[in-house]
This record gives C-alpha cells, structure tokens and sequence, in this order.
C-alpha cells in the first residue's frame, strides 16, 4: 500500500454545496459549534448507535470481537493502535474511522493545516482573524478530505511526518525562527483529521522519537524550535504482534502513548471468510465462480493458516484467498476463449492453477523447503473434500457412480469444454437435483450447461476424494475411472 497524504495537498474532488456560510461572521450566524475532532467522531458514533445504523462499512469478521474494543476506544477519546498480522484488514478498518467525522466542516480559506475559522493556531491564520474580523474567508472540507495516512518506511524522515525549515522561504528574507518559514508534514496538514500510521515499528526510532510530541503534548518541534500548534488530530496505528514487543522494533516509551492497543484477526467464522472474499475479490460475473468453490477457497485459507508447515508469525492474508479465487476466475476465462464456451462457469479442473501462483504468498517453516507445492496441492484437496462432504455428503449419486460400472472413463480437465464434459458423461439422472443443491437460489446461471458441468465435475472429484471413485491425472488432463 502506497501512502497517501492529505488531500489539502491537491484540489479536492468533493465539491461543498451551495449555501453554506463563506465567511467567519456568517458561519457565526448560522449558529454553527466549533467540536474537536475527538468529539466529533464519538459524537457521531453514538447517533448511529442510537439510530441502528452500520458503523464501519465494509469491516467483515469484527462484530463481536475488535468493533466493540474501538468503539470504547473512539468513545473514551484515545489515540489506537491496531495490532495483527498481515491481511487482516487493518487499513481498511482504520479508513473507516474518518466515516464518524461530520461530513463537511469549517476551515480558514487557505490554510495549509484546517484550522477552525473560530481557532486558527498558526500564525498566518491568527494574523489573517485579526486583519478581517468577520470577513475572514471560509472554505468547506469534505470528510473524505481530512484523512491521511503514511506507510511506515525505515527511511522516513522526521521532516515527511512532522515538517522541516523551507529554505525558499528563507530565500525570501523571513528569520529561521519564523514560523512561516516551516513546511508542514503530513501530521500537521492533517490537522482537526483522522490519520493512520501503518506498520508504525519500521520506522527508524528517532522519527518514534519525533512522535512523542504529537501524541502527548499534542505540539511539534521542528529543528529546535518548538512550534506550538494544539493540532487537534486522532492518530490510529497498525503494527504487526511480532515487531509490537520490547524484543521487535518499537520504543517501549511510544506505546505508553497509545490510549488503547486493540488485538485484530482473521474471519474467525467460515461463513465471514467467503462473504470477505466475495466482497474483495474483483468478480463481474463473467465467468462465473460458483458458492461452492468459494466454500472451498475459504476452507483451503484456513487450512493454510493451520498448516504446522507454515510460519504463523507471518499469516496467512486475506489477499491470498482474493487473490486464489480471482485466478480460478481467469482460468475459467481462459478455457472459454480457448473452447468458444458463451457462459463460462469455473470449476474444479481451475482449482489447482493457484497452488504455484499462491505459494509467494505464504511463509513456510525452514524445514519445508522444496515442499511448498506440494504442501498447497495436499491442502487443496482436503478443502475440496470437506466442502464436498458439507455440500453434497448426502446426496444420492449412485447414479453418477454407476456410469462407471462397467469400465468406463471419463476425461475432463481445464481445456474441456462443459458442454463436451456433459456430452461425454451422457445423460445423468438426478443432475437437476444436483445443480440445485449447489447452486444459490436466484442464480440465473445455474440453467446454463457450463453449471451443470462445474456441478457434475464437483461431485466427481468429490467421490474420488472420498475413494469412489479413482483418478489419473496427466497434465493438464483428469481421467475419472473405477
């Protein structure tokens, strides 16, 4: 993830709608209330309570476990830090956050840290109150504007974060000591604002120094001299378990600072594992990736993240099921281009095309070495087997199994087509019942003889996972036979 400053650094996208005051002396008479940042967000969290409104949209498997903890933490006023492993949604919980601020909000015109038109801090804008009286110009912040967020580099410099001395503007005649003379960092322009800190321990330990300020006093120091500007900003953290420790890479006397140091996850619940995937994954619906690959992708994650053969220090992200079932999707786009097949529909002949394109994304125990593979593909089958037997463990197919009494294979694999895969079994009793019970009610796709195929080769490999059924594999080839 890249990092992303405020938004006051580039014209805003967010246009304010008309009507609202333009000036400090109008903005005084439409009886507006000056909140701090800290009041605003537990404010606003505890109207959508009232109301029973969704909170922090998008957030899947935290309802009953990090959620509460932050909502005491926003409640009770404190800066957050967020510790888990990668891929457990961090970033995106904290983006959320800046969702509690009021939608548009107050700011001297101009200002390169937001003040509130009724307290300006730096000395441009004070000067400015003075000079203009009521007259002073207001400009509207939208909510999306007063979020900023910095990934934490080991060269990340002190002036990135907090600011450094601009020497054009000493170039212009103005002393060292002037405060005008300063180039605000990210922090400060995300002044009366939400701003995330991810992987907060790479950074190099004098710029955790630098925090110390910010975090306490809520001033900064910049090149001695000390600037004091209350900046009135909720800072939240991410940070991995591992590097969070006086053994890792963080100064102890930093996470003293932090109010509140909230435990994250993965979906603890097999049903939140597929509805994040469905969520994160870039699907369009073409080619369709039917529920109960989904199921197995999901079970095949968390069989990963509790493999003894993987490091458990490092995780098992979420992106490495968004990612696994995204390559089912393009290997079932690929068969369609290459078959001529109109309605694409994945299966299981496209499963096992993630294990060599996942396994960069796991970190397996140094005794493994050479295995992983092999380690992905074993797993794999036991996710597809334990789907099977949830999907489809009481369904009756004797009658797939009997096309096979007499000798017979079948041959399918991710160059067969699923109308030639459905002409080669020949007509199957009891293969509506089967669709059915694989796919989701509503699913207009289900009719189509690429789902029946994918329904068919499902039950398949289930019975030869299940010992059924015996299977040789050449290539890219799967022959199906007693």
């Amino acid at each position: 993830m890249s990092a992303v400053t405020p938004a006051n650094a580039s014209p805003s996208a967010n246009t304010a709608p008309a009507g609202l005051p333009p000036t400090v002396g109008a903005l005084r008479g439409s009886g507006h209330v000056h909140r701090p940042v800290r009041t605003e967000v537990r404010e606003n969290l505890l109207a959508r309570m009232r109301a029973g409104e969704e909170r922090f949209p998008g957030v899947v498997g935290f309802d009953r476990t990090v959620l509460p903890r932050l909502e005491r933490a926003l409640l009770a006023g404190h800066d957050v830090i967020l510790l888990g492993e990668r891929g457990q949604g961090k970033t995106r919980l904290i983006r959320t956050v800046a969702s509690l601020l009021d939608e548009w909000t107050p700011v001297v015109e101009g200002c390169p840290i937001n003040d509130h038109p009724y307290a300006p801090v730096c000395s441009r804008c004070r000067r400015a109150a003075r000079e203009a009286g009521d007259d002073l110009p207001v400009s509207w912040r939208h909510r999306e504007d007063r979020y900023g967020e910095k990934l934490s580099t080991p060269d990340t410099a002190v002036g990135d974060l907090i600011g450094d001395v601009d020497p054009v503007r000493l170039a212009e005649g103005r002393s060292l000591g002037d405060p005008e003379s300063v180039h605000y960092g990210l922090l400060p322009r995300t002044n009366r604002g939400v701003f995330c800190l991810n992987e907060l321990p790479d950074l190099a330990a004098r710029i955790q120094v630098a925090l110390f300020n910010v975090l306490e006093e809520r001033d900064i120091q910049i090149r001695g001299y000390a600037l004091r500007l209350p900046l009135d900003i909720l800072l939240v953290a991410s940070a991995n378990p591992e590097d969070y420790t006086n053994r890792g890479r963080i100064i102890t006397p930093l996470k003293d600072r932090f109010g509140a140091e909230i435990r994250t996850h993965y979906p603890p619940d097999l049903a939140e594992e597929v509805a994040l995937i469905r969520q994160e994954a870039t699907l369009d619906g073409t080619p369709v990736v039917p529920d109960h690959l989904v199921e197995t992708v999901a079970r095949f994650t968390r069989l990963v993240r509790g493999s003894s053969s993987v490091d458990d220090r490092s995780g098992v992200s979420a992106r490495f099921a968004i990612a696994g079932i995204e390559t089912i999707a393009a290997s079932a786009a690929r068969r369609a281009a290459l078959t001529g097949e109109e309605h694409p529909v994945a299966r299981v002949c496209d499963l096992p095309s993630i294990t060599e394109t996942l396994q960069g994304k796991v970190e397996f125990e140094i005794g493994e070495e050479g295995r992983e593979v092999e380690i992905l593909s074993h797993l794999l089958r036991r996710a597809t087997a334990e789907t099977f037997r949830s999907t489809l463990g009481d369904a009756d197919l004797a009658a797939l199994s009997d096309r096979f009494a007499d000798g017979a294979t079948v041959e399918s694999g991710e160059l067969v087509g699923g109308g030639e895969l459905l002409r080669r079994i020949g007509p199957l009793p009891g293969l509506s019942d089967l669709v059915a019970r694989l796919a989701p009610d509503g699913e207009a796709d289900a009719e189509t003889p690429a789902y029946a195929a994918a329904a068919v080769e499902f039950a398949l490999e289930g019975l030869y996972l299940n010992r059924r059924l015996s299977k040789d594999t050449v290539e890219d080839r799967a022959i199906y036979r007693t």
